[in-house]
């Protein structure tokens, strides 16, 4: 018998029946954080589904990385659009920062 620890919602990974991203566990482990470490920050999964999500990740690594980077770049796209957008409000504060600092 399997069990299926991840699902795919609104093009995004989460772990199953849960609001955790598959990237918030991901990104930690990457990071060397131990899978009980883990558990402690996530408190609402359970220590299986966290080695469990790591299984899954290792199994289809070269999808999630691709994911991973996809998300990174987005991000990306999306600060840079809004720094632009927001261009004189952020010189306004650094101007204040700067007067006051």
């Amino acid at each position: 018998m399997t069990k299926e620890y991840i699902e795919k919602r609104n093009n995004a990974y989460f772990v199953k029946d849960s609001r955790v991203s598959l990237d918030s566990v991901v990104y930690a482990f990457l990071n060397g954080v131990s899978p009980e470490s883990i558990a402690q920050s996530f408190p609402l999964l359970t220590l299986e589904q966290i080695y469990g999500t790591i299984t899954y990740y290792l199994a289809n690594q070269a999808e999630i990385d691709r994911y991973l980077q996809e998300g990174e770049l987005l991000f990306q796209q999306q600060r840079e659009a809004s720094l632009k957008k927001n261009k004189f409000i952020i010189e306004k504060i650094n101007n204040a920062s700067q007067v006051t600092g």
